[in-house]
This record gives C-alpha cells, structure tokens and sequence, in this order.
C-alpha cells in the first residue's frame, strides 16, 4: 500500500475549469460511489438520527444537474466491490444500513428517471474495475476520462476534532476504514490511468458561475504490471466478507412469491406504488421473523400514508429526545428495516416486478425518519382515531390485513403507571424566524428608475458598528471629502527624465517597426505605410445599399463614358510614351535573357525555385511584358523534372511526381491570366496538356507576338500521360492547387484582393455603422476587417477613437506593429498619434492621444470606468473590436470581457474561429447591443483558406542522426514517410453518439477516399446516389465544387450514422486502417551512408518526447515540411524539449567534426586562406587598423572596393566560420537574417541576462515561446520565425491565439490536459496559413489514437458567461457617476447595463433577479461604509475597487481595515518590523491568491510537508482577524438572506417540490380532495415551513434562521431563485467556515525563497510560480498606491492605477529602461514614466529619520489646510470620536503604509533575486 501511495503521491494534478478547460462536450463518467460520498459527507444532511433519504437524494440531484447545467456530457458507473466507500468517515456502524440502503435506492430512482429526463445520463453497474464488461463499456463509450473521489479528506483524521473528540468513536477503526478506502479508490484510479484516461477529482470539486472547478490528475500509461496491487484484495468475494465481518446481518429473508402475494393483496383496493410496496413488503418479512416492535411497525404504515398525502414544505420537524434504551431500540429496528428493504431493492426479481406492474418508481421518499421518529413518540400519548382522518384510519386497517397483523388504530393511551414520561422530551412547534436585517435608504437619480419594480422595507435607523468603525467614520470626514489625489497632475520631470522618457518611447518604437518589418514581409529599407487623409468621400455610408457604389465599376459601365476623339497633340504624346515603352520593354527582355542564362546552371528544383523567386519581385511594369514567358520557362523546368521522375522506379520518385504533375497542372493555370500572353505559348501549353491527358486550363486566344528567349525543349514524344482520369488526378493530388475563389469580386474598397461574398457583406455592416459578429475559420480572412474598421475611424476625422481589444499581450503588440506598418497620418496638434499601446506592463505612445488603441480587456475597462476619461476620451470611441471574442469563457477574465460588452459605448466587432455555440452568443450579443441601441449582425464562414491534413507519428525503435537530409521538391503533405500515418477525418468518428461536428472538413481526395470507400459498402437499403459519382464534376475542379459535393457526402454519411444496420461502421473501418496499421520502425537514419554498421544508432523510447522529436523533425525536412510549430503545454517540457534537439544536433556535430575528412580539409583550407590573406595586403591592413572602422572604405576606389568585394564571393573562405553550426546540423536559413540583424539580437538578449543555450538554440533556428520567457526574446522568437531564419518553435498554447506566425505544419508533441478541442483548433490553425503554404501538416507525437479521433471528432464547447453585476462592478459604477459629476457617458453605460433583458450570458439569471441581487449589493456597500444614502463612494471604496481582480478579497480587506485590525497589526512596525511583516504576510496571503491545497494524507504530511522548509498549510488567521472576517460573512449572510426572503416573497408563488434533475414531484397531491390535508400531521407538531430554505433540506430540521454560512445559503436555498456564491462578498475563513486548508506558497516563498519546495511540497509547478508571486506583488503595489493616494502622502510615487504592475513586470521594465538608457549613452533610467509602476522601492533608501519625518508633517498640515472643506454629511447617524485623536489615527494609517511598503520591497526583493 505504501508504494501506491507513493506512487499517487507524486502524480502531478492541475486545477481546471472542467468543461471549459478540458472535458468540452465530451462524454466522461462519473464514479458513483465516489458522488455518494461527496454528497452524503455534506453536513448538513441527517443521516444519523434523522435517516433523511428524501434529503440525500435531493443533493445528489443537485449536484448532478449543477454538472447539466454546466453542459456536462456524462454517465454514472457503480461498482458493487465499492459499496461501502460512500460511507463517511467515522460514520457509527450500526448506521452504515441506513447509507447502503440509500445507495441502492438511489441507483434505482436514477436508473428510473433518468431514462426519461435526461436519456443522455445513462446508469451503470459492473461488478468491479477488473470486469470485463466494464472494460468493454470504456471502448464502446469513448468516455474522455473518470471523476472519482481519491478517499483523502479535506481534514486529517487526526485535526478532525468531530471524530478526535468523540468517546464513542473507535480511533483505531476508522483509520483502518479509511485506509481501506484510500487503497481501493486510488487502485482503481491507478488502473484506469494504466489504460490511458485522466482522473478529474470530485472531492474538492466548486461551482463558480457556470464553471466547474476541479483538480485533474495526470498519470502515464504503463503496459507493465505492478507487483505492490494485490487483486485477492479487490474481488467481491472479498469485499462482502469484509463487509459482514463490520456489520451484524440483520435483513430478513424476502421471496420473490411474498413480494408478489403483498403486491397482489394491496393492488385491490389501493394506489400502490414501489414506495409503498417496497414498505409493505419489507415490514412483511419483518413481522413474518418476529422482530419488530408492533408500535414502530403502526408508526411506519401511518408514516408510509402521511408521506403521501403531505405537502413537503409541512414535513419539517424537530427530533424528540430518547433516553438510551429508546434510542438503541430505534436504531436496531431501523438497521433491519434498512438492510431489508436494500436487500428487496437489490434482488434481481425486483426490477422486473415492478416494472411489469407499472409501479410509480416513488423510492426515494420511503422513508422520512424525523416523521416516523415523531409518530412512533405521539403513539404513546396520543389516541389515534382522535389524530387520524376515518378515511386514512380505513387504510391503515386495510394494510394490517395485507401484513396479516392486527394493528389497533384506536388504542387508549397508556396509564401513567406503564407509561415513561422520562423517555420523551416533546417540543412544542417552534415557528421559524425570518431573516430580519433593516434595509439602509439609499437614493439615487440614475439607479432609481431601474429599481423601482424592487419592494422593499426601509428604515432609516443604523446601528453603531462598533469603536473600530468610528475610526473608519473620522478618516472619512478628514479626507474622503477633499478631492482625490490625482496622480496624472503635477508630476513635472526633470529634463533628464524627459529625456529618458523619449529615450524609452522612441526605443519601443524602433521595436515596433522591427517587428512591423517581419509582419508585413519587408526586409531592410524604410517602411512605407499608407499615409491616411481626413476625407468626406470615404466617410461611411449610413445604408448598405450606398457601399455598393464603392465597388469597382464593370466594363460596360466603362465603357459609357465616350470621348469625342483626340487632338494631334495627344496623338504625338502617345507615340512617344510608345516608344518609350518599346525601349522599356526590349531593355526587360535582355535583362530577363541574362538572368535566364544564369539559371540554366543552376539544378532543374534549384532553377525553379529561383525563377519563381524572380517573378515575384519582378515590378509591374516588366511583368506586363514577361510575366506570361517566365511563368512559361517554369512551366518547362517542372516538365524536365516530370520526365526524370517518370524513368524513376523507387516509391519515392513515384509520390513526387505526383507533386510535380499537380504543380505543372497549377502552372498551366496561372498561364491564361499570365501578361505578355503569345501564341507561341499558348500553342505549346496546348500540346503539353494533350500529351499529359490533362483538362486544357481554359487558354484564350493570343496575337502572335515576339518569340521566346529560349527553347522549351519539349520533347512531347518522350512524357508519358498521368494514367489515370483528368478527375481522379485533380481529386488526389491537386486538390492544395485548386481555385479558392468562393464568389470573389473586386471591390474598391479592398486593395490586395478580391474579397469573397461574406467578406462584401462584413464591409456593408461596417459601412452601415452596424455591429458584427464574425466566425470564420483561421485562415479564413478575418484579419482585415480589423484594419479595414481602423481606416475608417482615420478618414472620419482626428478625433474618432477605435479601440482592439486582445486576450494577450503578444497579440497586442503584432497588432501594434502590423497598424505601425500600414497607416501613417499628420495632425495639427502635438502629442496626437495614429496608435498606441497600452498594458500593464507598459506603453507605447499616449493611450489618450490616439485613434487606435490596442489594449487587454483589464485596461480597457479601466479606462471605461475612470472618471476622468467619462468627459472625454470616452465619448470618442466609435468601434471596439473584440478579437478572439470565445476568451469570454475563460474561468479567470472572462466576466471582464462580458462586461465590456454589456458596457460598450458604441458598435462593436466580435471575431472569433472557434465559438461552439454561435447562434445563441449571437442571440445574447444582438440582444445586448440592442438594449444599447445598436444593430448586429452574425456572419459566418466555414471553409478555411487552405486545408489542413493530419498524421500520427510513430517514432523509430533505433534513430542515427548523422546530418539533416535533403529536401524533396514539389511534394505537399507527408504521405508515404514511414512512420506517419495519415488519419482521414471520417476515421475519427468512432463514437457514433457524438455525431459529427459541423467543422469536420474534407479536402479534395478525402471526399474521394470516402466515395469510394462508401461505394464499396453500400447495400440496396444503403445506396450511394449516382449523382455523387465524380465523373459529374466539371472538367477543371474547383474549391467550390468540392465543397458542395462534400456537403453531399456528408449529408448521406450523416443519415447512415444514424441507422445501426448501415454499412458506416464498415466505412469508419476501412478508412482507420492506416492507423491501426502504423507500427514503429526499425530503424531510421537522417542521411544514406556508405557503411551504416559504422554508426552508431540511439534507441528510442516511443513515449519519450526529448528523444522522438529529431526523428520527427527530420521526416519533416526530408518532406519540405518546415517550418513547424510544436505544440506542449507544459513550459518545462518545451524547454527540455529544445534542450534535448540542441544536444543531439550538437553532439553529432562534434562527431562529423571528428571523423569527416572533407570537413578536416575545409578547416585547413581555411587556416591557409587566413594566412595568405595577412601575407597579401599588411600594408592595407595597417592602414584600415589604424584609421578605425568608420573609414575602412576611406581612400580606396569604387571600382577597389568593387573588385574586393567580387573576391570576397569568389572565395569560399571569405564566409567560412569553423566555429558556427555546420549546414545540416541547424534548422536555420541563415539567407533570411543578416549578420547584422543576429548579432543586435544577441546584444540585447546577452544584456537581458538570456541563458546562453536560448541564444544558441536560436542560431541553429530553434526557439521556444511561452508566457514565462523574457518578452524580448518571445519578440525575437516571433520575429526570425516569420522571417524564416528559426525553422522550429516550441510553444504553449499562448501562441495560438491570434499570432501570425504561418507554418508548414503544427506538430502535437504530447497529451496534457488542455489539449481539448477548442485548444486544438486553435492551435492546428497556425498551419497552412493563407497566402503561405498550399496545404497544412498536423502531426500528433505521443498522442493515443483514441485522443486523436477525439479531438477530430470533437465539437466545439459553447460559450458560457459569469454573473456580470458584480458587487465591485456596482461599486465602480458609483465612483464613476460620482467623480464624473454624473457625466452623460456615465449615466448611459448605466442605463445602457441595467436595460437588458439578458445580462447573464447562459445564466438562469433574469431581470427582476439581477436587479434584486443589485439593490442588496448596495446594501452591503451601504453597511460596510463605502457607499452613502444618496450614492457617494465613502472611504476606501477606492482601493476596494482597485482590487476589483481580486473580488471578493478586496471586501475583506476593507473590512479589517474598517474595523481597526490593521492599524493594531502595525502599531510595532517601528520596533517589531520582522514579526508585524511576517504577521502581515500570514494575513495578506490569506486574502489573496487563494489557492485550496489538494486533500491530503496523513502520511503525505509526515513525509513531505514536514521535511520541507514550507508549511506548505497556511497557518490559521490571527484570531482578531479571523473574528473580523468570520462577522463580516455573518452580516453579509444577513444581507443576502433578506434578499432572497424580499425575492421570494415578490416573485415565487409556486411551491418548491420538485427534485431538482429528475423532475420527480414530492407530496404534490396532499392538495386533492381525495387525499387528506396536511392538517393531519398537525399532532405532531411540525416546524414552520421554510420560505427561502429548499424544503428538501429543510427535512433535516433546517429553517430559514439557522443558515450557517454563505455557501450554506447558496447550496440550499429554494428553487427559482439565482445566488452565485461566487459573486456574494465573502471570504470563508479556515478552519472555522471551510475544512479545507489554504496553500501557504505565497508566506512560504516570503519565508524561504525555494522554488525547489514551492513545486515539491506546496505542488506548484515552477512554470507558474512567477505569474503567481507577480499577481501578489500586484496586489501589494495597489494596497499601497491606495493607501498613499487616500492620505494624500507626497513624494510617494503613487500614479494611475491602470499603470500599476507586479514586481515581476517591474522589473523587466526597469531592465528594458537600462538597456534603453545604456543604448542611448544616457544613465540608470528609473523615473516614473509612462508604464512604469510606482516608486514602491523608495523607502528602505531613505535616510533614517529626517525624510519620513517631513512626510508625516507635511500630510499633517495638508489635512489642517483643508478641514472646513470636508464637513459633509453622508446621511449616517454620527458617533463620538471616542479616544482616538486624529494625530494617532494619522499615524495608524501612515504604519500601515509603511508596513505594506516594507513588505513589498522585501517581497519584490526576494522575487527579482529568484528569477535574476
């Protein structure tokens, strides 16, 4: 057991939203005993007196339709060898009946239901993990992966005082249960990741918004078996000896002939159902044994009648109080009550009795133990014909007779004599109180006219908050009146500083245009962008129909326009221009006859590819007379290849010449639209494609013109045909060529291209000023809408703003570069600017100066909601583009992106590739938009540009590499390579149940593959329809009949899916076997060596992704199929992985240095040249040493340094670096950057401290791109890549967002758990890109089949939102009015926000809710003293805001600050500086990055947590602290209690029984007139039916008073009412409120800096431990700009909010800052300037004593200047000052001040020092 634990121990986990991150619309299932646990562990639920089955069920239910709603695709699978581990720990023995009666009763009440309330949910029960046919249901289900508990605990058995301090409990035992429990769980965990599927944990599992929140652990696959697992432990046999040997047998003997005699004797007179007839029979058997007690036997039936004939929300009771004897008879008769009724339910007749019968399935309320409990209690002193209706007194006789007993129903009660008062406590009924917290007044202009619908009780009495609250009142009467520091006034820098700033601006700029250059394609020289002009004439068209003028006008339209002649003058003039162009032309043709002279040298591929080069940058001018002859000697090069390839008789010449026939095809068809067009040849291209058997491309006819400048050399004779048909030939290999034109048109409004027909309809909107919604595939054209919109908002005028808003910050700057890259434009006024960039982390111009802003969502809803944009900046915003617009459904930012549209100003442009759900996000966002007084409108394009093909890579068993090998020529794809298999998409639709996805594409020969394949199987019932036959495509096929033949295809494809008796599985068959078939390689070497026994070979490990991968990239150069992308989304492997290619690159390089003799006489030759060279010329030498390198050229010729230069070429020395990577040992194309461009490169990132094998890595073309690298070096990553110098890249996904960098082909290069379905489209997208490569390569490396077909198969997630009115959101809103003097924008982004009908993307939220759930908001910032009656924003309602990212923490430290803990904690800042720091952090962390740790073993804990230097376990709050924030939660619970009450009352009249998933109604029919009303249970007493409450939980005695917590109010309150518990101002505070303890990295980094122990003890991986402490350090620098700002304290660098940044950022910039200023010859730059945060890092240099001193004093006398203007009443009741002076109260703040400072340079210190 020790090695499994430690086996599990060491798995790695991630923490993800479940859906959104991972599983999608994937089928997963969920382990049935493991949910049990979950839900029958909730302690609010009464299993041990109450016996509340009804209650269990309900959060079962509850839980399973939290998943539903969250669109959770999954099955419930039961193993019966688990029974017993839903059982909770400690739970007492002689309860466990009770629990394994529930869990059969509750898989039969799913089983039931389910089947017609959610026939997706499917039921299942194997015998164990080892059955067979469990094994078979995994293959059949294509299930993604298992959720499963792992049996840890949130508390170690040790800490959980609920059992330690129980007497009763037996230590010893329960810790061996829950050994055992651990055991079998993580056996079957460790067998289920043995076949290969990830384990989602469901202890630990939140619900936030409509995400779920979950750990997911990864494991590797091992064939081995494993010697620590002992099977006898596992098999049933075992387990139900174990069972026994815990558990008296107590269940009577049930027949399948007495269950049919019962229900044949009830069937006559009575409604029976499985509730009642499972009662009836098992008190049968009971009676029949003689083990009941009659009187329990009575209070059952009555119990069993009442049950149905009762309302639910009348069932709540208290339980009377036993004394001993009582209470042990009790529980013996309801244990073999319990064991017999499970052992009816589970026996294998039951079912079919039942169902046979028809029997309402009604189980799960068989038993209510607090009714039968009470009944059993009144018996003894209430007569029942005085309790009981005649009517159910008859039934009750009726049903002794069925149990064949005679059970009085008028028994007298019993005399006091025989009677034991003492034994029973009756309690009277005790009605249940409601919330009753006094609603503050509050008023406001702009939010009053939405909140009228909302009734409300409000008095205008407060209460005292306490002595800590009349501290927060004063500083809010000193300071919260002044007007707030503005941190952008009276900042004056020194002309040092100002010339540092530029220096800084003017270095980002150059940076910009670099990477413009590799954006847009230009290499050297100046850019040369578009300079825009403000003009009438290209202003936007209000009507669509007015955009159609701007299309291109036709010929004909031309035409109209006549002329009258020309005079003689225009006559001479023209015949002079066609002179000139005569000379033009024959100075063309013997410049081309030159070139062409030099390639006839050159090798046929060679030649080609150069003349290719050479026509495209050819000017216009000279294309006009040489385009079509160029084009035509390519066309005969490519026909000379076709011949030699013809003659080859090797496989691999055969696959090429299909590449050259298709690409000789494709340069047929360029021929008729070539200029300079001649018969000549036209007549040859005729011949050509006759002696092929080819489709003539559609030539014109052509005037004979000159003749050509060289001879084609034909020889017709000698071609052989392509022998096969003209269709089958385009169908399979020149599909990559085909015309993509789907309706293209000119339009004059599009420059570069003809747009396609939903291209001219994006435009029109545009035109029109309407919203767009766009979905279109990557590769698609999308991207110049964007920039089509920003030349708009430019010609409009100088003031329109258009705003692009990117997930990243990588996307950010290409966008910045590529607006820098294309428009330039000149305004009247200084500081205006066409763009600028605005992050956290920097800026590049001024974000208010421009007319195109590129920001991140955060910034941008900054500046939304800053008061001093409201007047101005805000009001020009005309467009906001929302690129990537699916990153709405990110867990952590995606409410910020759904309020930004819910607050936008003005029209919007969404764009996105992969949306799941679009048609109802278009319905959210029109809705949205229209509420804002905008149209929208969605279009959508399906087909990407080019197509994209995709292979399983199977690596070799041994691999030499002994050099790169040479490229093919004209072949596309990577067909016929050994060890890539190709995966057709049909084959990837092994699971039937999924469907197809609407983007499963097939390209040209995919469709005939599946033709073929279907026409084979076909049968009369199944025919395949002629007109699909492709005989009947035109005779020259394009894209666009291959879309509709496709869409046929699929159509019939889809209609065999659906019918079981089709041949589709046959079709599915045939078409996998290329991937079934793959097997490894024996071996591989890079290139053919004479004697390959000399080498020697590596072996390879298949699932080793540092060795397999240069195998692979070799395949992909042998095939021209560079660049590639490689895709792993785990930092840390992505660095190993470049590690790994760079030591094998380099140690057989070291090896051909060794052993090659022609590298040995290059390396002499070289010697000797550098000798003759200092011999030839010492003179010259000496000269240019002497005159420096600025004059080299200085006194030397022209046509010396002419002649030099023609030497240097010459030799092939001049070059030669023995030094540098040896060609075939790099994957650079070292032609694609100069010498110059590398080394500025590796200047900078030497400076910046890059690790010297990044550096190296990127001078044999190899870079790694992910979130963690220096944002330089990402930047040079991206930059050579576009070039083409670095040929391969590993990245994380990050790099699949949105950045151009086109590939070859995108490589999978191993499984992680964010390689879902969205993150594979995105990512494969980057291959193929349009304009770049024909056809993409998609490449899966150590990814199962089965993954594979998933992600092929795979539809998209839908698009899911977060509750948008968030308490901070409300709180901001009000800062904004407030501090805008209530601004027109102000006033419309409220009203704009609070009119929509829908503001809850896919929430069960409406209107009226939100609008309740936003006055209670209010309240809470009413009492916590940060908002007044009339809608000011009071006291540190700024840094509460500010922290907006941090919600709900930032409440909870507005409330220790509130209520005085903080000044208390700092008071000893002075003289206690180490402990308050440390007490401070313990504090801090506890607030912020919250992180729960992963439920743990006691073991685990013994063995790591205490041999570390980390906790690891956050140590408690302080408990002043944890008093603060535990009645900060109570008042909250109070607030939100009222509101639900205020809801319900107004709005739900409907009672609340009905469970939740199932639908299944409870006790519905107590209201019949035939039935008895619930006036019949009214001698027992009932408790006050709860109105807020779910009357399902309140069967375990809960009211609407006794609420103990937050997440208690959200998990149980009534149906119909929305509270997201995630949005509800509360911090649960351990371990008081939450069982689960907080994960100490964060004061563990603060104590010991190890990141070493942060990833081994605290378990995080090291790849995220800077993003995390930069987040903290974030947050630190807020809390002290705040700070600083409220106090008004100057010289503290406080600055704009939106320019604060973590520690981390800090100090990139700083470096970015020296590197800027050392470039620059000027100093250290550390001024403020733009993007820079504060200047956090002044105080431990400033002298002790003197500048602290003037600080206070000067913020002293500030606040006396101003003390007549800040007495203002905000509407409270006022208290005394009480004996806090305000001196002291200055001093307070200003430790906390200081003590926050502190411990941010000590943080940051310590964090810069980690990662120097």
């Amino acid at each position: 057991m020790a090695q499994l634990m430690d086996w599990y121990g060491k798995l790695p986990s991630r923490r993800v939203d479940l859906v959104g991150d991972y599983a999608g619309q994937e089928l997963f299932i969920v382990e049935g005993d493991g949910l049990l646990l979950r839900c029958f562990d909730d302690p609010a639920l009464d299993f041990a007196n109450g016996f509340q089955l009804l209650h269990a069920t309900y959060a079962v239910e509850q839980f399973l339709q939290n998943m539903v709603q969250r669109k959770c695709v999954f099955h419930i699978v039961f193993f019966d060898i688990h029974q017993d581990l839903c059982i909770p720990r400690g739970t007492p023995q002689a309860l466990w009946a009770q629990y394994l009666l529930a869990r059969a009763i509750i898989i039969r009440h799913l089983s039931v239901h389910l089947s017609t309330s959610h026939q997706s949910i499917k039921i299942h029960n194997f015998t164990s993990p080892q059955d067979p046919a469990f094994q078979q249901y995994l293959i059949s289900s294509g299930a993604y992966f298992v959720m499963t508990h792992d049996g840890a605990h949130a508390v170690p058995l040790d800490n959980d005082v609920r059992i330690t301090k129980d007497e009763t409990q037996d230590i010893e035992f329960v810790r061996k249960m829950e050994s055992r429990r651990r055991l079998i769980f993580r056996t079957t965990i460790f067998r289920l990741i043995d076949l290969g599927y990830n384990i989602a944990l469901i202890d630990g599992l939140e619900w936030l918004d409509t995400k779920i929140m979950t750990q997911v652990v990864e494991g590797t696959r091992k064939s081995k078996t494993v010697p620590f697992l002992d099977d006898a432990l596992f098999t049933p046999k075992a387990i139900t000896e174990y069972t026994s040997q815990q558990s008296p047998e107590l269940a009577c003997e049930v027949s399948e002939v007495e269950a049919q005699s019962v229900l044949q004797a009830a069937l006559g007179d009575h409604e029976v159902t499985e509730r009642v007839l499972l009662t009836l029979v098992t008190l049968h058997s009971i009676l029949k044994s003689n083990r009941s007690d009659p009187q329990m036997v009575l209070a059952l039936l009555i119990q069993m009648m009442l049950i149905s004939d009762t309302g639910l929300a009348s069932r709540r009771f208290e339980l009377p109080t036993l004394d001993k004897g009582k209470e042990n008879q009790l529980n013996e008769f309801l244990e073999t009550f319990a064991q017999t009724s499970r052992r009816v339910v589970q026996e294998l007749f039951w079912k079919d009795l039942c169902d046979d019968n028809s029997l309402q399935c009604d189980i799960v309320d068989f038993i209510d133990s607090r009714l039968f409990i009470n009944i059993w209690v009144k018996l003894e002193s209430v007569p029942l014909d005085q309790v009981l209706s005649p009517q159910l007194q008859s039934k009750l006789e009726a049903f002794s007779k069925i149990l064949s007993t005679s059970l009085s129903t008028s028994r007298q009660v019993p005399s006091s004599s025989s009677s034991t008062p003492d034994a029973f406590v009756d309690k009277a009924a005790i009605p249940s109180t409601q919330p009753n917290t006094t609603i503050l007044p509050f008023s406001h202009a702009v939010f009053d006219q939405h909140m009228k619908p909302i009734s409300i009780t409000v008095r205008p009495s407060r209460e005292p908050s306490g002595k800590s609250a009349k501290v927060f009142r004063e500083v809010t009467h000193w300071h919260n009146a002044k007007k707030r520091l503005d941190p952008k006034a009276g900042q004056t820098l020194s002309e040092r500083d100002k010339a540092r700033a530029m220096r800084r601006n003017q270095f980002h700029m150059a940076e910009m245009i670099s990477y413009a250059a590799s954006l847009t394609g230009v290499t050297g020289g100046s850019l040369d962008p578009e300079l825009i002009t403000v003009s009438e004439d290209t202003k936007a068209a209000k009507d669509p129909e007015r955009a159609k003028e701007n299309r291109i006008p036709t010929k004909q339209q031309k035409g109209q326009a006549s002329s009258k002649g020309t005079s003689s003058k225009k006559s001479i003039i023209a015949a002079n221009v066609a002179a000139k162009e005569g000379k033009a032309a024959d100075s063309a043709i013997g410049s081309w006859e030159k070139v062409r002279l030099a390639l006839d040298a050159e090798r046929l591929q060679s030649r080609y590819r150069k003349t290719k080069t050479y026509l495209r940058d050819l000017k216009d001018e000279k294309k006009e007379i040489l385009e079509a002859e160029v084009t035509f000697y390519m066309l005969c090069t490519l026909l000379k290849v076709y011949r030699i390839l013809s003659k080859s008789t090797d496989g691999q010449g055969t696959h090429q010449i299909d590449g050259v026939t298709a690409l000789l095809f494709s340069t047929m068809r360029d021929i008729p639209n070539a200029r300079g067009l001649t018969k000549t040849i036209v007549d040859n291209v005729k011949s050509i494609t006759k002696a092929l058997k080819l489709p003539e491309p559609g030539l014109p006819s052509a005037d004979s013109g000159r003749k050509l400048t060289f001879d084609p050399d034909l020889h017709l004779g000698e071609l052989k045909s392509i022998g096969m048909s003209s269709h089958e030939f385009q169908l399979l290999h020149y599909g990559p060529y085909m015309d993509r034109n789907l309706d293209s048109a000119p339009d004059s409004r599009v420059k570069s291209f003809n747009p396609d027909g939903w291209q001219r309809k994006v435009l029109d909107e545009l035109d029109a000023e309407r919203s767009i919604f766009v979905v279109a595939p990557t590769s698609a054209g999308k991207t110049f809408i964007s920039f089509y919109a920003m030349e708009r908002v430019l010609r409009r005028n100088d003031d329109s703003v258009l705003v692009y808003v990117a997930p990243t910050k990588a996307l950010v700057n290409q966008i910045g570069a590529e607006i820098q890259a294309r428009f330039k434009k000149q305004y009247k006024y200084a500081g205006r600017s066409v763009w600028a960039i605005h992050t956290r982390d920097y800026r590049i111009n001024n974000p208010a100066g421009c007319q195109i802003l590129v920001t991140v969502p955060h910034i941008l809803q900054i500046m939304l909601l800053s008061s001093s944009n409201a007047k101005s900046w805000s009001k020009k915003i005309r467009c906001i583009i929302f690129d990537e617009i699916h990153c709405i459904g990110q867990a952590e930012d995606g409410v910020v992106w759904e309020q930004l549209l819910l607050l936008a100003p003005c029209p919007i442009i969404a764009l996105s590739a992969t949306v799941g759900n679009p048609d109802q996000f278009n319905s959210w966002l029109t809705s949205t938009q229209r509420s804002s007084g905008f149209d929208l409108t969605m279009i959508t394009h399906q087909h990407r540009y080019s197509d994209l093909r995709k292979f399983i890579y199977s690596p070799p068993k041994k691999f030499v590499f002994n050099g790169l090998p040479e490229r093919s020529f004209a072949t596309l794809g990577l067909d016929g390579l050994e060890g890539l298999a190709f995966v057709h998409p049909v084959a990837s639709l092994v699971n039937k149940s999924r469907g197809m996805p609407q983007d499963l594409s097939l390209e040209a020969r995919d469709c005939l593959m599946l033709w073929k394949t279907m026409c084979r199987h076909q049968t009369s019932e199944f025919p395949v329809d002629k007109g699909l036959d492709p005989s009947r495509l035109p005779q020259v096929i394009r894209k666009v009949d291959i879309i509709e033949w496709e869409k046929n295809l699929k159509g019939l494809l889809k209609a065999w899916m659906q019918q079981d008796s089709s041949p589709f599985d046959k079709v599915v068959e045939e078409l996998s076997k290329p991937i079934e078939d793959i097997k490894r390689p024996e071996n591989y070497m890079s290139q053919e060596v004479d004697d390959p026994a000399t080498t020697d070979a590596m072996s390879i490990e298949s699932d080793d992704l540092y060795q397999s991968t240069l195998p692979l990239l070799c395949k992909l150069q042998q095939r021209d199929a560079l660049p590639a992308i490689l895709f792993n989304y785990d930092r840390a492997k992505c660095e190993g992985i470049c590690k790994a290619i760079m030591e094998q690159l380099k140690n057989a390089e070291a090896v051909y240095k060794e052993t090659s003799s022609a590298w040995k006489a290059k390396v002499r030759g070289y010697e000797q040249y550098l000798k003759d060279k200092k011999k030839q010329n010492p003179t010259k030498a000496a000269v240019a040493k002497k005159k420096g390198k600025l004059n080299d050229d200085e006194g030397t010729s022209k046509a010396d340094r002419m002649q030099d230069a023609a030497s240097s070429e010459a030799n092939p020395y001049e070059n030669f670096n023995p030094d540098a990577a040896v060609t075939g040992f790099h994957f650079a194309n070292v032609a694609k950057a100069t010498k110059e461009e590398l080394a500025a490169i590796h200047r900078e990132l030497t400076w910046r401290g890059l690790q010297p094998w990044l550096m190296e890595s990127l001078t044999r073309g190899i870079g790694v791109h992910h979130a963690g690298m220096n944002r330089k070096y990402r930047q040079a990553v991206e930059m050579l890549f576009r070039k083409g110098f670095l040929r391969v890249v590993i990245a994380t996904g990050t790099l699949a967002l949105g950045i151009n960098m086109p590939c070859a082909t995108v490589v999978f290069s191993g499984d992680s758990v964010f390689l879902t379905a969205l993150n594979f489209r995105q990512a494969a997208g980057r291959a193929g890109r349009r304009g770049f490569d024909l056809l993409g390569n998609v490449v899966f490396q150590n990814i199962t089949t089965a993954k594979v077909c998933r992600l092929l198969s795979s539809r998209l997630p839908d698009l899911t939102g977060h509750f948008p009115v968030t308490t901070t959101l409300v709180l901001r809103l009000f800062m904004l009015l407030y501090e805008s003097g209530d601004s027109k924008f102000a006033v419309d982004a409220i009203n704009s926000l609070l009119s929509q009908p829908r503001l809850y993307l896919d929430g069960p939220a409406f209107k009226d809710q939100v609008l309740h759930h936003l006055r209670f908001s209010i309240e809470y910032l009413r009492r916590h003293d940060l908002l007044s009656a009339n809608g000011v924003p009071l006291n540190f309602a700024g840094l509460t805001s500010h922290l907006y990212y941090t919600e709900n923490s930032s409440f909870a430290l507005n409330a220790l600050i509130k209520e005085g803990y903080f000044h208390e904690l700092c008071a000893d800042i002075d003289t206690a500086e180490s402990r308050v720091l440390r007490d401070l952090m313990v504090v801090m962390a506890h607030l912020f990055g919250r992180r729960p740790c992963r439920h743990s073993d006691q073991e685990y804990i013994e063995e790591i947590v205490k041999t570390s230097p980390s906790v690891v376990f956050l140590p408690q709050l302080p408990g002043s602290a944890s008093r603060i924030l535990q009645q900060h939660n109570k008042q909250t619970l109070q607030i939100f209690s009222t509101y639900v009450q205020t809801f319900v009352e107004q709005h739900i009249h409907d009672a609340d029984h009905t469970l939740p998933l199932t639908g299944l109604s409870i006790g519905s029919n107590a209201d019949s007139k035939d039935h008895a009303s619930d006036s019949d249970i009214s001698f027992l007493k009932p408790l006050a039916p709860t109105k807020i409450r779910s009357p399902f939980v309140a069967l375990s005695g809960h009211g609407d008073d006794d609420f103990k917590s937050i997440p208690d109010l959200c998990h149980t309150v009534r149906n119909g009412v929305f509270l997201e518990e995630n949005v509800i101002p509360h911090l649960d505070v351990y371990p008081d409120e939450v069982a689960t303890p907080l994960n100490a990295y964060l004061y563990d980094f603060y104590m010991h800096g190890d990141i070493d122990a942060l990833e081994r003890a605290n378990g995080v991986r090291k790849s995220d431990v800077w993003f995390l402490l930069n987040d903290f350090s974030l947050v630190l620098a807020t809390v002290q700009t705040s700070l600083a700002n409220f106090m008004k304290i100057p010289d503290s660098g406080s600055g704009d909010m939106e320019d604060l940044i973590g520690g981390g950022d800090e100090g990139n910039n700083k470096d970015e800052d020296q590197f800027a200023a050392i470039d620059s010859g000027y100093g250290s730059a550390t001024s403020s300037v733009q993007g820079d945060s504060p200047a956090v890092s002044t105080l431990p240099n400033r002298p002790a004593g003197g500048k602290k001193k003037k600080v206070e004093e000067s913020w002293e006398e500030e606040a006396d200047k101003d003390i007549e203007a800040e007495e203002w009443d905000d509407g409270e009741s006022e208290d005394d000052e009480g004996p806090q002076t305000r001196a002291e109260l200055e001093q307070g703040f200003l430790r906390i001040y200081r003590a926050v400072s502190k411990l941010k340079v000590e943080f940051d210190t310590k964090f810069r020092a980690m990662f120097a």
